[in-house]
């Protein structure tokens, strides 16, 4: 079954995150131990797909708070974030809401998964709580599952699905809508190296196929060489980026390090 969207021909070509002078910081400790962490120190970003792209950097760098500010699950102290022309930076939080369940999908390191579901029945919650016509979300979700090989583990619950099946879940549950963007905060970090590897090859297949924008953070070299180019952050401000196409895990990693010591 062909899950490309029905409207997808009609979209505009290019898909695009955008991003100026965002700055974001946070408030740790207490008391006297009390202070600030500028995690994000105006970084601006160009990315345009579609397209399977990594943001790579050291712990602390800021990838991760970056990627969580595309996505609307936090708001930036200052600067501008736009995806696919909505004005993220500023949405109010009811718009917040929907721009998060209707126009990008989200996929993190931990499955977050309903124990008490199916694989099915996980897939189908937002439907479910946006209220969405279920026969036609019903087919998707089974056409999504049977897409990923997990036809035989539809009616399953997490404690029985291994952790790459039930991350395939989780990404079948981020695209029911059919978003054109896709973010996902370490999708492997939780997977060892073989179903890391077989994650990391679907979404590169996803992203080819279905013709999505997906942004992935990532620390891992074998599995950001899947992806087309690589944006490096160091101490909260873009360092770089660079095409994959031609490098190994080892030389895509020596380039990532490298970016992520230079000075400015």
């Amino acid at each position: 079954m062909n899950l490309a969207s029905t409207d997808r021909e009609s979209a505009p070509p290019t898909l695009r995150v955008r991003v100026r002078g965002v700055h974001k910081s946070f408030t740790i400790g207490s008391g006297k131990a009390k202070h600030d962490v500028q995690a994000l120190r105006g970084v601006d970003l160009d990315i345009e797909g579609p397209g399977f792209f990594a943001i790579m950097g050291a712990s602390g760098s800021g990838k991760s708070t970056l990627l969580h500010l595309c996505a609307g699950l936090d708001r930036a102290d200052q600067g501008e974030i736009e995806v696919q022309g909505a004005q993220i930076h500023a949405l109010t939080e009811a718009q917040l809401t929907q721009y998060r369940r209707r126009s990008i999908g989200i996929v993190f390191q931990q499955f977050n998964l309903l124990s008490a579901m199916t694989a099915l029945e996980n897939v189908l919650l937002p439907a479910e709580l946006d209220d969405a016509p279920r026969a036609a979300m019903l087919v998707r979700a089974t056409a999504l599952l049977e897409r990923f090989g997990l036809s035989a583990r539809i009616s399953h619950r997490p404690d029985a699905l291994s952790g790459g099946e039930q991350q395939r879940v989780a990404i079948a549950r981020a695209l029911l809508f059919e978003p054109p963007v896709l973010f996902a905060d370490e999708p492997t970090g939780s997977l060892d190296s073989e179903h890391g590897q077989r994650l990391a090859l679907l979404l590169r297949a996803l992203a080819d196929e279905q013709r999505v924008l997906i942004v992935m953070v990532t620390h891992e070299a074998s599995i950001a060489m899947h992806c087309q180019k690589v944006f490096v952050l160091r101490d909260g401000v873009l360092a770089g980026s660079f095409e994959t196409k031609g490098l190994d895990a080892g030389e895509l990693a020596l380039r990532a390090q490298e970016l992520s010591r230079a000075t400015h």
